[in-house]
């Protein structure tokens, strides 16, 4: 498969490259941006071993793993993580997370969004689906704004900061999913062919 990108309205997914490790660092490093996610902050260490998986796995043949950037619209910087994993029966999880500077902005739904049209449109999936803490209320509604249905809840799901935590399910099936305007794909900008 070609390198993803897919850019929306203000956003745009692109493969993570070496230089994003710094910006994923204020991210995947930071105790508040990772409240609500199945890890603890992680380490420098941590976080290169996290961008070296995902430029390797952008190789795998089949590739069933697709761990992006977030970038605002016509920009490089990465401002967030993405990650979309295929499962047999057509189906993939999501996830992400954003810079704590972003939140509040409806990035997050915009990015739901492009995960969607990788799946639906790039790889032909049937279903999507995500999980969150059931503390995290904006990621509820982050959820549902992008067209995703709650479909209920698993417990005991992951073990984090020393505790078991249940996570909340969403899911969208292919008919269900309608594109937001202006999302398309494309190069990557000053990208070449």
């Amino acid at each position: 498969m070609t390198p993803v990108h897919l850019a929306g309205p203000r956003l745009a997914l692109r493969e993570v490259e070496p230089e994003d490790t710094d910006a994923l660092l204020a991210i995947y490093g930071d105790p508040e941006a990772t409240r609500h996610l199945s890890f603890e902050p992680r380490t420098p260490e941590q976080v290169q071993s996290i961008v070296d998986r995902s430029i390797a796995s952008a190789t795998d043949t089949p590739r069933t793993e697709y761990c992006l950037a977030i970038t605002r619209h016509g920009e490089r910087r990465l401002i967030g993580y993405a990650r979309l994993a295929t499962e047999p029966q057509q189906a993939a999880t999501i996830g992400f997370a954003l810079h704590p500077a972003e939140w509040g902005k409806g990035l997050g739904t915009e990015t739901v969004h492009l995960l969607c049209a990788l799946g639906f449109q790039t790889l032909g999936l049937h279903r999507i689906w995500a999980a969150r803490s059931p503390l995290n209320e904006a990621s509820a509604r982050t959820l549902v704004r992008a067209g995703m249905t709650e479909d209920g809840r698993i417990r005991d799901h992951v073990f984090v900061r020393g505790a078991w935590r249940d996570s909340i399910t969403y899911s969208i099936l292919e008919h269900e999913w309608t594109p937001i305007d202006d999302l398309g794909t494309g190069p990557a900008p000053g990208a070449s062919g």
